[in-house]
């Protein structure tokens, strides 16, 4: 079955009476060399799992079964249930649960569904929820080498800009810190039915071991980033002082010892400049 043949998706749909939601950022893949792609590149092969977000009609999953010892789909729409039973029927070695993944129990569902094996994220992220996903994925310190993902091109740019760049904001360095993020390659809107508004890309987040920086508390790194990255058009001098409610001739000192200067921009500071700020900053507390 070609699940990237839109008359054949078309066929399928409609004998289960599915229709489309916007709401759930439903844009199905109708390009055969693309899943194969990402399949290969998320490292999906034998001796490994694979977690997927949002398998659709099953065309990633599929790519991903033929590689991966075990596929494991988690997917909001119980409408598409009976369309991947479908699709997916001479795959052994999938199983569908029908959950939100901003809600479920990732440890848990990683540790039940591949017993402490090597497991790989992979998935075609529908772009409402690209953030939160990737950031529960990397905070929650899950057992997972790396995550492949489709995005939005924008988010991908976000996510994956380095610190000292203009195109560097929090979720860049918070991204950073956990990963070594990476745009693989870029996929035009004309290849999603229905053809959404935007172009994707594919990103992989590789886990580190160890963060590229010391601080001494990740709680308070990410708060003064936020507050760094909150308001892009003051200096970091303000932005912080504002951002964290603190003294600006406090905040002010803090940069001076860490030697960045005051009327520095947070999207011109560096990984270590912002770890080295955030250990001033909170140094006496």
């Amino acid at each position: 079955m070609d699940l990237s043949d839109i008359r054949i998706i078309k066929n399928i749909l409609a004998r289960h009476g599915f229709n489309f939601s916007k709401s759930l950022g439903q844009n199905f893949l109708i390009n055969p060399e693309i899943c194969p792609r990402m399949a290969a590149e998320c490292g999906a092969q034998k001796g490994v799992g694979v977690l997927e977000i949002g398998p659709g009609v099953g065309v990633l999953t599929a790519e991903l079964a033929k590689r991966a010892d075990k596929v494991v789909s988690v997917e909001l729409d119980k409408r598409l249930l009976p369309v991947l039973d479908d699709t997916l029927a001479e795959y052994g070695n999938v199983k569908i649960i029908n959950e939100d993944i901003l809600k479920t129990d990732l440890k848990n569902l990683i540790e039940t569904e591949f017993s402490g094996g090597e497991v790989a994220v992979c998935a075609n992220l529908p772009y409402y929820i690209t953030s939160p996903v990737i950031m529960r994925f990397l905070e929650e310190r899950l057992p997972i080498r790396s995550v492949t993902v489709m995005v939005q091109k924008e988010a991908a740019e976000r996510l994956c800009a380095l610190p000292g760049t203009r195109s560097c904001g929090a979720v860049s360095a918070a991204v950073r810190y956990f990963a070594e993020p990476e745009i693989l390659f870029e996929v035009t809107r004309d290849n999603f039915f229905p053809q959404p508004n935007v172009d994707s890309a594919v990103i992989q987040l590789k886990i580190r071991k160890e963060p590229p920086v010391k601080i001494n508390r990740e709680k308070d790194f990410f708060a003064l980033v936020k507050a760094a990255f909150g308001q892009r058009r003051k200096t970091v001098l303000n932005s912080v002082a504002a951002g964290l409610s603190m003294d600006r001739t406090a905040v002010a000192s803090a940069l001076e010892r860490a030697e960045i200067v005051p009327n520095a921009r947070a999207e011109q500071l560096t990984m270590e400049q912002l770890a080295a700020l955030s250990n001033e900053v909170f140094s006496d507390e």
